[in-house]
């Protein structure tokens, strides 16, 4: 076993006995750093099915310097009102006087733009249609959603399938546009 006398007071002080120092050392845990080459406790334990879980735990813990697993902190929720509005650029919270296609205090942006929906034809501010739900597509794109939205694509798929094009497939889209308005 190569394992320093510290490191087996150590791995004994964990948890581990005698003979599972010699088991690991068997499945060639040599050393610290072999550990680092196991990786984790299920790991571990998979090489000593033995080994109870907590010690396995504190082992690798130990011989990785991986802080201890917590328990997950409660999440935090803000309730706002309803006539509360950030910007969508930025983030930062409008003054209570704001009114839709003001400029935001922090960015200078428009904090709220009025978009047009190219699945019902309505406007309004936001990242979402208020009449239908739609998610907003940016101006430049819109002829592309409804092109798409002709073509028989699902409502929430066009911004989606938007995104994920590259500017060679945006391309052909917008060429099949100039035809039909031609």
């Amino acid at each position: 076993m190569n394992f320093t006398l510290l490191e087996q007071n150590i791995l004994i002080a964990k948890g581990l006995t005698a003979e599972q120092l010699n088991a690991l050392a068997g499945v060639g845990v040599q050393g610290k750093a072999d550990f680092v080459t196991v990786g984790d406790a299920a790991t571990l334990l998979e090489l000593m099915p033995g080994l109870d879980a907590a010690v396995a735990r504190k082992v690798m813990e130990w011989a990785t310097g991986a802080a201890p697993a917590r328990a997950a902190e409660p999440t935090k929720v803000t309730i706002d009102s309803a006539d509360v509005v950030y910007c969508v650029h930025c983030s930062a919270r409008q003054p209570k006087d704001y009114k839709t296609g003001d400029l935001c205090m922090s960015c200078g942006k428009q904090a709220e733009p009025v978009q047009a929906c190219h699945w019902c034809s309505q406007s309004g501010p936001g990242k979402f249609c208020r009449g239908c739900g739609a998610e907003f597509v940016p101006l430049a794109e819109y002829n592309l959603a409804v092109l798409l939205k002709r073509e028989g694509v699902a409502k929430e798929e066009i911004t989606r399938r938007l995104k994920g094009m590259t500017a060679e497939e945006k391309d052909v889209l917008w060429g099949r546009v100039s035809r039909i308005h031609g």
